[in-house]
């Protein structure tokens, strides 16, 4: 290969697919068309830390510009400054789950005409605008280390999302659905959402306030699936452990919450943050952070693997040919065996917090807010109202702690996760869960 001081290790991954997308606003398509793309990461680890160097497009076969590019990488490894070690992995790749129909099979006029009866069906009276998108990106992976491990898989993912805004009297609202997949094309009979996310906003024109404070609450699959991926899912990656930007930092073995909680992240699921193998080409496996409420172990590259210890390799991902972080996939809070009446007869007065519209987390310091969509009152361990602007907010541990149901009805969620300039698809879950003792904000 080179003929200069040959690395510790390097890999090289290329990426290569397609991105197909179509926007309608309020019934005009905005866009619509596919783009390609080419790209590879050259990683090099030197005598201590690493060199990167990327290329536009790449050929695997071509021995010249694949010497250039590591010399280049190795060139810069050379002024990194901490060492970096590799913990060892195993690197066996999992198959891509088959497609029900290949998004590839429909033309892009026939995605608009369907993404349009989509949008269409949530103008209904007193829906002031309407949006609808559609995104399908079909990537081909190539990857190779120095050590010998190969891998090669190709994966499609597709999905859109509907957004209707209502208003009257000056006061306006937003109702929004969304389906994403890895198998297979999602737009079709799918109107019914469309009409959902309509409804929703409509609703909420005549949705009630409430007055904050501490009380019961009942979480969502898709709000108690945000806490699991934004409040422990990113407190438990390696790389946020190890600069001590997390509040799990050194808390493996110890009982961190009820024992009622597991939370999981699974890059084999057949969900939309599936892997077949990492970005590192790693073996990926179930790996269970949270194990009735006992803190097990936490997401790893190699290199915090190495570095911090306590779990598995296996958790590196990257956005086409970026470089690996350490990320989450397929994020979720294990079934549990409670009835929703069980759990509302329990709840008795309270809240039932639906849905998600973003939020914050501090992993250092362990504190997080996130906004549902909406709630119902529950009295007398009924739903008893509809309610806007309501939010739960609190502390990481003390939240898990407060878990004191956890239903049998878990549904994902999918999603894309935001980190270090880069974004990736993703999924996260869980059933429905009752919290005591739950921070709720409102605008009473």
């Amino acid at each position: 290969m080179i003929s200069m001081t040959a690395p510790r290790y390097f890999d090289i991954r290329c990426v290569r697919g397609e991105v197909t997308h179509i926007d309608i606003d309020n019934g005009v398509v905005e866009s619509a068309g596919t783009s390609f793309f080419d790209s590879a990461v050259i990683r090099a680890l030197g005598a201590k830390g690493w060199g990167v160097a990327t290329l536009d497009s790449y050929d695997p076969s071509s021995s010249p510009e694949q010497d250039a590019a590591l010399a280049s990488a190795l060139k810069v490894s050379a002024v990194t400054g901490e060492r970096v070690d590799l913990a060892p992995a195993t690197h066996t790749i999992l198959p891509v789950p088959p497609l029900r129909e290949d998004p590839a099979d429909v033309d892009l006029d026939e995605k608009t005409r369907l993404l349009s009866e989509i949008e269409q069906s949530a103008r209904i009276p007193s829906v002031v605008s309407t949006r609808a998108r559609y995104s399908e990106s079909m990537i081909d992976v190539i990857f190779m280390d120095s050590s010998g491990n190969e891998a090669s898989y190709g994966i499609t993912r597709s999905g859109f999302s509907v957004l209707a805004v209502a208003s009257r009297n000056g006061v306006m609202q937003m109702g929004q659905e969304r389906e994403h997949s890895i198998t297979g094309f999602s737009l079709r009979h799918q109107q019914e959402m469309g009409r959902k996310a309509a409804e929703t906003a409509v609703a909420l024109l005549d949705a009630g306030s409430i007055k904050g404070g501490e009380m019961r609450a009942v979480l969502d699959p898709e709000l108690a699936g945000v806490f699991a991926h934004e409040a422990v899912g990113h407190a438990s990656e390696g790389d946020l452990v190890k600069d001590g930007a997390s509040v799990l930092k050194g808390k493996i073995g110890e009982v961190i919450g009820s024992e009622l909680v597991t939370i999981v992240d699974d890059p084999g699921l057949p969900e939309y943050g599936f892997e077949p193998v990492d970005a590192e080409g790693v073996s990926v496996k179930r790996t269970e952070i949270i194990k009735n409420g006992v803190l097990r172990s936490y997401l790893h590259s190699r290199e915090t693997l190495a570095a911090v210890g306590d779990g598995d390799a296996g958790h590196a991902r990257a956005e086409g040919g970026a470089t690996p972080l350490v990320r989450m996939s397929n994020t979720f809070i294990e079934s549990g065996d409670t009835d929703m009446d069980e759990i509302m007869e329990c709840c008795r007065n309270g809240i039932l917090l639906k849905g998600s519209r973003g939020g914050q987390v501090d992993t250092g310091r362990g504190i997080f807010q996130f906004n549902a969509e909406y709630g119902y009152l529950i009295r007398d361990g009924e739903s008893a109202g509809m309610v806007k602007d309501v939010s739960l907010s609190g502390e990481i541990l003390r939240t898990l702690h407060s878990i004191v149901m956890v239903g049998r009805d878990k549904k994902m969620h999918p999603g894309f996760c935001g980190k270090g300039g880069q974004s990736v698809p993703v999924s996260d879950g869980a059933p429905h869960i009752l919290l005591y003792d739950a921070m709720v904000g409102g605008h009473a």
